[in-house]
């Protein structure tokens, strides 16, 4: 007979605790799932910068082409036409060039399709460094966007307008200056020609600046925060001319986020065009020797149409892309200035005959 073993005590309520931890844990609710992996961050675009000092030459380019332009021929003394000479020969060359480069860009921004091209690379943490470092060493890279064709088109329009509008204002000058010298105040010499001159060279390299309130309004337009009125424009054709491809490429570079003070030295070589420069250089120097042969007061008058008011709308409208215009001359005065500009020869050349 087999003997009966017992079952060791211990073992047996082991046994029993097992059975019951497995029958309690197949009642319970299992443990929930691992969370899924996290989705990465939205791109999001930097805001768009523009740095200070660019929005202040812009608005004084504004304010200079606006105010100069808006000069008429009414004049009524010497005094009118001294402060007049003042008005539209107070601007320096290069700064003038730097608004005119800015306040392109800020017309580019406002080009909806333009900055949302450029805004995709910007939100792209790759891309965003690679553009701007193009951009940078090259200006031209930034006519192989999409979108620059309208953006560029707006600003030609723009700028075109804004030069033959002062264009034609001081055509209208400098035709007065030969129908005004029916009045005896504008034969009449003028005071202290000499300081006149050297007040006309001061003021040239003084710094143009504009209000408060035209500065807040770019600075707005530019961020998109109150849109500017522009006249509408078709697409541009490539290729573009210089001012306007850096104009274009300072808005691609304010949209990357990379415009700002912060970037301020980096950004000074695209915001210089030696052509544009060039012409309104040369306009300064032929006022002044324009001045320099001046005596009478409508002789001052011709000056400040011609060198002050039509060179000066001349320069910005090449800039804009149109070619040097074609007008009718205008008749010839026995009292126009004669005067020789530089290089030119005094001398007539006698033509032989076959």
């Amino acid at each position: 007979m087999t003997p009966n073993r017992r079952i060791p005590r211990a073992f047996a309520t082991l046994s029993a605790a097992l059975v019951g931890a497995a029958l309690l844990s197949s009642c319970s609710t299992p443990p929930p799932p691992p969370p899924p992996p996290a989705l990465p961050p939205a791109l999001v675009p930097p805001p768009i910068t523009l740095s200070d000092r660019l929005i202040q030459d812009a608005a004084a380019y504004q304010t200079y082409m606006t105010k100069v332009a808006a000069i008429t021929p009414d004049f009524k003394s010497g005094d009118d036409v001294a402060a007049s000479l003042k008005t539209g020969d107070s601007y320096d060359p290069q700064q003038l060039l730097r608004g005119s480069i800015a306040y392109a860009a800020i017309i580019a921004l406002q080009d909806p399709t333009f900055v949302k091209e450029v805004q995709v690379f910007a939100a792209n943490p790759v891309s965003r460094p690679l553009l701007t470092d193009d951009i940078e060493g090259n200006p031209n890279y930034v006519v192989g966007l999409k979108g620059v064709d309208g953006a560029a088109g707006l600003i030609m329009t723009n700028l075109l307008d804004q030069g033959q509008k002062l264009y034609s204002s001081g055509e209208l000058v400098k035709q007065s200056a030969y129908s005004i010298q029916r009045q005896s105040w504008s034969q009449q010499l003028v005071v202290n020609r000499e300081q006149r001159l050297a007040d006309a060279k001061s003021v040239s390299s003084t710094a143009l600046v504009s209000s408060t309130q035209d500065a807040a309004r770019l600075q707005q337009a530019a961020v998109g925060a109150a849109p500017m009125t522009l006249s509408p424009a078709a697409a541009a054709t490539q290729p573009y001319p210089q001012v306007v491809i850096r104009g274009l490429a300072v808005a691609a570079l304010a949209v990357l986020g990379e415009a700002g003070d912060d970037q301020a030295a980096r950004i000074e070589p695209i915001v210089g065009e030696p052509v544009t420069a060039n012409c309104l250089g040369d306009a300064k120097l032929n006022l002044y020797q324009c001045l320099a042969v001046s005596k009478p007061h409508y002789e001052d008058i011709f000056c400040l149409g011609q060198h002050v008011m039509m060179d000066t709308g001349q320069c910005m409208m090449v800039a804009a892309g149109a070619p040097p215009p074609v007008y009718a001359p205008l008749a010839h005065s026995t009292t126009e200035v004669a005067y020789v500009a530089p290089g030119a020869d005094k001398k007539k050349k006698k033509h032989k005959t076959q």
